[in-house]
């Protein structure tokens, strides 16, 4: 990002280590005292208001999420709070701006858990500001990024140095993955060719098996005596991923490498029965519900969700 020299890069972050940590990597230096780091929650629209109103950027890419898919399946209120309502919260901030990128995953691609349901939701948010806001915004779908915080590469790697077991959930389970490389190229690129409303998917090529990835670990450690223990898949996760729905049609791109697909728009207000307070299958029950929200026409009516309410706490 420094390299394609912005008149002001401004980070974003509520957790301070995540600001020191990539000031760090940026500068080689983390002063944090600096106007390039702003201590902000992604939740508190007054304040993210305020760092719009103030540092007026041109561009946005929005990082900011709540991801580990087990977690958000048992606190399925805090997707709501941070990635579903959060990113509203920065749309809305963002409403003058030239160009805004969501980052959302593959998991949002016919999602079965509440990280796919909250980021699909995103997806459609943002195509519904699309309609709204005169700039271009858009979102890019990533696979695993290799390298990232809490990526299974970093987890493996960490398990093998102390001596095992590397566990993996299924010995059948594939990923699409990304290098760090990969992802910044996808999101740069989308701000060049992304067309409003748009979500762009990098060719990340076949998915591989996580198996193989723990495998490799331990060859290139030169220690195949630590046992690979498999744990089952968890609530929410699936044994293969998409980078598609079933009702997208992937297009060409002007880049060889990326497609895109059309998501439907969300208006917000259609997503007010939201409670992130309610139990948690309730609060999953709905995040599925609002996923299919206008699409064909159809709508929840309040004996619909009366039904869900009924079934999930019976």
């Amino acid at each position: 990002m420094r390299d394609l020299d912005p008149a002001e890069l401004v980070l974003v972050d509520r957790d301070e280590s995540a600001l020191h940590a990539v000031q760090l990597s940026l500068y080689g230096r983390a002063l944090l005292s600096t106007p390039d780091t702003v201590l902000a929650d992604l939740r508190d629209a007054d304040a993210i208001q305020a760092i719009f109103a103030t540092r007026q950027p041109q561009v946005v890419f929005h990082a900011a999420a709540l991801k580990h898919l087990p977690l958000l399946q048992l606190f399925p209120g805090e997707a709501v709070k941070t990635n579903v309502w959060g990113t509203q919260v920065l749309l809305e901030a963002a409403r003058d701006v030239e160009s805004f990128v969501n980052i959302s995953t593959d998991k949002a691609a016919n999602p079965t858990s509440v990280l796919g349901y909250s980021k699909r939701i995103t997806e459609r948010l943002t195509a519904h500001a699309a309609t709204r806001h005169p700039g271009r915004f858009l979102s890019v779908r990533f696979g695993n990024v290799l390298g990232s915080r809490g990526s299974v590469l970093t987890a493996f790697e960490a398990q093998a140095a102390a001596g095992g077991p590397i566990t993996v959930t299924h010995p059948e389970v594939t990923r699409y993955l990304m290098t760090v490389q990969e992802a910044v190229h996808l999101v740069i690129q989308a701000t060049a060719i992304g067309r409003c409303g748009e979500v762009l998917v990098a060719n990340m090529g076949a998915p591989v098996a996580i198996e193989s990835v723990a495998r490799r670990i331990l060859a290139a450690r030169g220690d195949m005596s630590v046992d690979i223990v498999y744990t089952g898949l968890r609530p929410g996760e699936k044994l293969h991923e998409d980078l598609f729905s079933c009702d997208e049609t992937a297009r060409a791109t002007a880049h060889p490498l990326i497609s895109c697909v059309d998501v439907p728009p969300l208006d917000p207000e259609e997503l007010r029965f939201l409670d992130a307070y309610a139990s948690p299958e309730t609060v999953t029950a709905h995040l599925a519900l609002a996923c299919q929200l206008g699409i064909d026409g159809w709508r929840p009516d309040e004996p619909e969700l009366l039904g869900v309410l009924s079934k999930v706490d019976a």
